[in-house]
């Protein structure tokens, strides 16, 4: 029976090894691969539509967000919904929560003097994915892109995302915990092998040079190998966190978030054609004419716009040869993409940080979103189409209707073709 009890545990603790190192790999494989594209999109969603009066850590225009699940599911139920439903139900539209009587909401909406934005086309989907990342905001450290020696150009490197130290740290327990189990399993071997009085084969080869475990280390390299090479190809040409040094320090967060100035008042074009225009220095000169000295770098950098423009601040004139400054260009899209800005301005009704993010916050601008065919699909995928007093769509007659009989809840840009792969590859 004591044989028999020890042959069964060594049998169990081997299944119990190979269990184990197989928990570990696919965990930390399914750690990048899905937890991390949700945390990013729930960054994404959240930079692009909550950051400018939210943060997970600190009070801003409105509350820390770290918590705030708990804080909504314990507040408990309410006709029938609980507390994260009715959190759903705030995001969306903060005013039919606290119009409820759900007197979390109602606190809620007293607590602060600054009305909440209306987020009605996001989904319960999307929410949750914001949710991973405002209780989550470490998880993942984003990585600095390397500078490069070129005059004028920072680094190319996308500021990625990757598995936190806590991630590894679990993983190579689970390794030493693998090479424990192993331990355990031949000294009950040998143990076996004496109570049968078999001779005991010392094994003279070191363990890493010996056959299956030569093949266990190769099946790993090669199912690595094989993940970072898929992951490198899906992120081949992609430059999210690009941020180029410009030839002018111009601050986004001084004009546009101190000063409130619109984004196209200098960005004209955005409402008119496909592309956006690089502002002309002769637009800096309607305010620069006559403010020569700016609060961080004195006139340093006001200088090069009359360089650039050939000002001559002394006589008020344009004395000088015009230098054309050399701006490095950010955002790129594939040539094979067709993107037009105008429609997404006008008919679309897209703000500017839904794609570039919160530019008012950027002392220095980079690419905020991945622009990848993914991110897109999902943007046309969630985002609901303004019919409302919008004459883009007033030939969708059809959708009108549905929509007023109560057929359909709402048309996402997806309904009206959007994800179809000519509208932007022809």
């Amino acid at each position: 029976m004591k044989l028999d009890y020890i042959l069964n545990t060594s049998k169990k603790i081997t299944l119990a090894t190979w269990l184990t190192a197989m928990l570990s790999m696919s965990v930390f494989f399914a750690h990048a691969e899905v937890d991390k594209g949700k945390w990013t999109e729930g960054k994404n969603l959240f930079k692009g539509n909550c950051a400018a009066c939210h943060n997970p850590k600190a009070d801003g225009t409105g509350p820390a967000l770290m918590g705030v699940t708990a804080r909504w599911e314990g507040a408990g139920e309410y006709k029938g919904k609980t507390g994260k439903q009715w959190l759903y139900v705030w995001i969306k539209n903060w005013k039919d929560a606290s119009g409820s009587g759900y007197k979390y909401a109602v606190d809620m909406a007293a607590s602060r003097p600054s009305e909440m934005n209306v987020f009605a086309s996001l989904s319960d989907e999307a929410i949750d994915n914001m949710l991973l990342y405002v209780e989550n905001p470490d998880a993942f450290a984003p990585a600095a892109a390397a500078a490069t020696p070129a005059a004028g150009v920072g680094s190319d490197a996308p500021k990625s995302e990757s598995p936190s130290s806590a991630m590894y740290f679990f993983v190579f327990f689970l390794l030493i915990l693998v090479a424990i189990l192993i331990g355990v399993t031949n000294k009950l071997d040998k143990i076996v092998a004496e109570s049968k009085g078999e001779a005991i084969v010392e094994h003279k080869t070191p363990f890493y040079k010996r056959t299956k475990w030569v093949v266990a280390f190769v099946l790993i390299g090669l199912v690595f190998l094989g993940y970072k090479s898929v992951d490198w190809g899906v992120h081949l040409g992609r430059q999210q966190g690009y941020q180029p040094t410009q030839p002018i320090k111009y601050s986004h967060a001084l004009h546009a978030g101190k000063h409130k100035i619109e984004c196209q008042y200098c960005h004209s074009t955005a409402n008119k054609g496909k592309h956006s225009n690089i502002p002309s220095v002769n637009t800096c000169m309607n305010c620069h004419k006559n403010i020569s000295k700016g609060p961080k770098y004195g006139t340093e950098e006001i200088a090069k716009i009359y360089a650039a423009v050939g000002w001559d601040p002394a006589t008020q004139t344009y004395a000088n040869e015009p230098k054309p400054v050399e701006w490095v260009r950010i955002h790129n899209l594939p040539d094979h993409v067709y993107f037009n800005h105008a429609q997404h301005v006008n008919a679309g009704k897209v703000q500017c940080q839904t794609c570039h993010g919160p530019i008012e916050t950027m002392e220095e601008v980079y690419q905020y979103s991945p622009l990848s065919m993914g991110w897109c699909i999902n943007c046309h995928r969630q985002t609901e189409v303004q019919f409302a007093s919008n004459n883009y769509y007033s030939s969708f007659q059809t959708l009108h209707d549905e929509l007023k009989e109560k057929k359909i809840s709402k048309v996402t840009v997806e309904t009206i073709g959007g994800t179809e792969c000519q509208r932007c590859h022809y």
